[in-house]
């Protein structure tokens, strides 16, 4: 269980391909110490298990669903990622309950530059269209924000500056893809 309250910006170091498994090697900085094998990482918003450990390198394996069903088979060697440890007990819930458990990936069909703000428009599934609501809780790549508008395709989603600098979001293009995860108490309401 993670917050959407990303930690740490890594750097991808390594990928190697086996038959239905990458295996990335992500330099996790300051991070690092803090984690041991076995330990749930979110990358990107997607959950990982901590495989290896070699002083900041610490390394995933990504199995075929991950890679069919999340923005992370696109990154290559030298990308960055949002990195979050998993929530401690007792710690402070800074954003909303996310568990790392992507949903779909979207795609950035604009983005709004404005003064000291941007606006991301992201093109969303008609299946998970239901679980976004104006100023409820969305997911971007590990990131928990709130929802600005819904349409019938799309949701918006606004950005400050201090999330831009922190995060991937400010180095995203429009056509980029990211991984989504709906809100959780919104997928327990709505799911019939």
């Amino acid at each position: 269980m993670f917050t959407g309250i990303v930690e740490y910006i890594g750097t991808i170091k390594k990928i190697d391909s086996k038959k239905n498994l990458l295996v990335f090697s992500i330099d996790l900085g300051p991070l690092a110490k803090k984690v041991q094998l076995g330990d749930s990482v979110s990358v990107s918003g997607v959950c990982l298990t901590v495989v290896s450990k070699k002083g900041r390198i610490v390394s995933f394996d990504l199995m075929k669903e991950t890679i069919e069903k999340t923005s992370l088979r696109c990154l290559s060697v030298g990308d960055r990622v949002n990195l979050e440890l998993a929530l401690e007990a007792g710690s402070r819930l800074g954003g909303h309950f996310v568990t790392g458990h992507v949903d779909e990936v979207a795609v950035i069909k604009h983005i709004t530059h404005e003064k000291n703000w941007v606006a991301l428009c992201l093109g969303v599934s008609r299946a998970n269209h239901k679980y976004f609501v104006p100023k409820g809780s969305v997911t971007v790549d590990g990131i928990s924000l709130t929802v600005g508008k819904v349409g019938s395709s799309y949701v918006e989603v606004y950005l400050i500056p201090y999330t831009l600098k922190i995060t991937t979001l400010g180095l995203k293009k429009t056509g980029d893809c990211v991984n989504i995860e709906t809100d959780i108490l919104a997928k327990y309401l709505f799911e019939k």
